[in-house]
């Protein structure tokens, strides 16, 4: 009997607490309701900034929800499905753990309801870059496939629906992978460890754990993709049970992905060695953009996918919109969109990508991120720093200890472009790459990033 049907029997009629109405909310108390469970809902927003359509969907099926409240009769629920973004110390989710209620979340909730097979790809930079890649190489093979998870696209509303033949590739988030239970995906990838999230995570240690979340189901059949050159992120590898295969962009390894002679090559079990590509044919930029088609070479072809299929896939991928995202020229200043920056890594990754001449506009939500690091890269890239957001101080602190001092602190988005351009001179890069989550100022890094476009849109016309 297959999966989805034996679990539509299990939930049918249970009453089922969906927490959090973001997209994966949305989804998961739809497919539920559609499933004949007894779905309620709960946000911590007020029912005024909850989604109109939403509502009136709620309305229409009878579906209670709580919003800004807590629900009430806890021990009454027989599954709680929470939303990537609630963080699971709540006190009312801690309750109805200790009252025994199964506690989940919409990946996990996705996994037990799919016929089809996962491939999970997490790390703190890279994962959408390298999620969008492998579909790509994956669809370029003839796969039926589905790209989903946080790159913005719920896991649940393709899951419900997906034959036995078809692959789910999930953009796996810490705050995703926290809330697994049977989770296991036949490749799992983690690209790299770096500080983030900690404001939830509180310690590294939570954070790295919450990450090997993907690999602590999987068994002897599966495969592990991980980096060599990240010793933190290689730890993890011991945890597993499941065939580790390294990417290195630094060093030839025994099996796995790595350069030579400037070719990426995957070295499978045997010993036998397959060229994907040449380096200089890659159309995305940075030793980061590098390291990641190299996990996307490795994970399509222990996933069984031809090294001619990869190669001209990877060679013909364009890059992520919001990830080091050329916007255009403007009186010989190019601008670049790296929205998706949201942590000191991924700033510095950029920077480095950049190299040098670089006016960088950062600031937002600094999700309790130290930002020493990124003080002392400035010098060797950045020509001038322009700050936005709430923690913009922080940044300025972090810039200032580090010998820095051509700073501006501007208002909004508006007036950082309009200071950059008038300080640009020909040759140099204005570059959007925050450092910092967008929550204080706009809904997602996606909102920011298309402000940004669309200012300096009106700048070329």
């Amino acid at each position: 009997m297959k999966k989805i049907e034996e679990y539509k029997k299990r939930i049918k009629d249970k009453k089922i607490l969906v927490v959090g109405l973001g997209k994966s909310g949305k989804a998961a108390t739809e497919v539920l309701n559609e499933l004949g469970a007894n779905v309620v809902v709960q946000d911590s927003a007020t029912k005024e900034k909850i989604d109109d359509k939403f509502l009136k969907y709620l309305e229409n099926n009878n579906i209670q929800g709580f919003y800004g409240t807590v629900p009430d009769e806890l021990t009454s629920y027989d599954i709680i499905v929470l939303s990537p973004g609630v963080p699971t110390d709540l006190d009312f989710i801690c309750e109805a753990k200790k009252a025994g209620v199964e506690v989940i979340g919409e990946l996990e909730l996705a996994y037990r309801l799919c016929n089809g097979r996962f491939i999970a790809i997490t790390g703190t930079n890279g994962k959408t870059t390298t999620t969008t890649l492998v579909g790509e190489i994956f669809k370029a093979s003839g796969r039926k496939t589905s790209v989903v998870g946080n790159i913005g696209n719920p896991v649940v509303s393709k899951a419900v629906n997906a034959g036995e033949d078809e692959w789910m590739i999930v953009e796996a988030s810490s705050f995703q992978l926290e809330t697994i239970k049977e989770f296991k995906p036949m490749v799992s990838s983690i690209l790299n460890l770096k500080p983030d999230h900690l404001n939830r995570h509180k310690t590294m240690e939570s954070y790295a754990k919450a990450k090997a979340n993907i690999i602590v189901n999987q068994t002897k059949e599966n495969f592990l993709i991980i980096n060599y050159d990240d010793k933190e992120c290689l730890k993890l590898a011991d945890l597993s049970k499941a065939m580790v295969v390294p990417f290195s962009r630094k060093e030839k390894i025994e099996i796995g992905s790595y350069i030579d002679n400037n070719e990426i090559i995957v070295k499978d079990e045997k010993g036998e060695s397959h060229m994907i590509c040449k380096t200089s044919d890659l159309k995305i930029i940075g030793s980061h953009n590098l390291e990641n088609s190299l996990a996307a070479a490795a994970i399509s072809y222990f996933a069984g996918i031809s090294p001619e299929v990869i190669g001209h896939a990877i060679t013909e991928f364009p890059g992520v919109e919001h990830r080091i995202e050329f916007c255009g020229r403007v009186d010989g200043i190019d601008f670049y969109n790296d929205s998706k920056g949201t942590n000191v890594d991924a700033a510095m990754i950029a920077l480095k990508a950049l190299e040098k001449n670089i006016i960088l506009i950062a600031g937002g939500d600094g999700k309790g991120q130290d930002f020493t690091a990124l003080g002392k890269e400035l010098k060797d890239h950045v020509i001038a720093l322009i700050l936005l957001g709430r923690d913009a101080p922080v940044i300025e602190k972090a810039a200032r200890d580090a010998g820095f001092n051509n700073i501006f602190n501007c208002k909004d988005m508006s007036e950082c472009i309009r200071k950059a351009y008038d300080l640009a001179r020909e040759g140099d890069k204005i570059l959007l790459s925050p450092a910092c989550a967008s929550w204080d100022m706009y809904e997602n890094f996606e909102q920011r990033g298309r402000h940004f476009k669309d200012i300096v849109k009106d700048l070329l016309n």
